[in-house]
């Protein structure tokens, strides 16, 4: 981090959070900057890497009903290419919405999204069982996502910053 965050900074950044469409004019209005000085702090969270990437959100309810599925996997332990070889397949699957290392009995927490439960059946035996060091799988289906958001709670970054 070449700089500090100011509380300008943090406001950019909850408005693109909210809405990354937003024109250069329209986010300096948003945090009270002429549009020129908004444009460079923009620049600057990017090249710094706050901003990793801008997307638009997809409301998966619009393509049909759905399921999450949070699957756990013990790990044998992997070799350095086996470890390798697991990222890249997970990283290929767009079913795994996540992937977390975790503390635990479990080693892998995946959050899936699958269609039904006939169809996770099917993909647990053809995709999460034959990941390089998948020892075992236990899966908890979800009822209803009570809460999902992408953003980050900036309040974390203002308060280290003693703000």
């Amino acid at each position: 981090m070449s700089e500090e965050l100011s509380k300008v900074d943090l406001r950019i950044l909850e408005q693109l959070q909210r809405d990354c469409s937003l024109s250069s004019g329209e986010l300096a209005e948003k945090v009270g900057l002429s549009q020129s000085p908004c444009w460079r702090r923009l620049q600057r969270l990017k090249e710094e890497g706050y901003i990793r990437r801008q997307v638009a959100l997809v409301d998966p309810a619009k393509f049909g009903s759905f399921i999450y599925i949070f699957a756990y996997l013990r790990m044998a332990t992997l070799g350095e290419a086996q470890r390798e070889e697991f990222l890249r397949k997970v990283e290929l699957t767009p079913e795994i919405l996540e992937c977390h290392a975790i503390f635990g009995e479990m080693d892998i927490m995946m959050k899936i999204i699958a269609p039904s439960m006939d169809w996770y059946q099917n993909f647990m035996f053809k995709t999460l069982l034959k990941l390089p060091g998948v020892q075992n799988v236990q899966s908890t289906v979800t009822l209803t996502e009570l809460k999902s958001t992408t953003e980050f709670p900036l309040r974390f970054a203002a308060a280290r910053a003693g703000e």
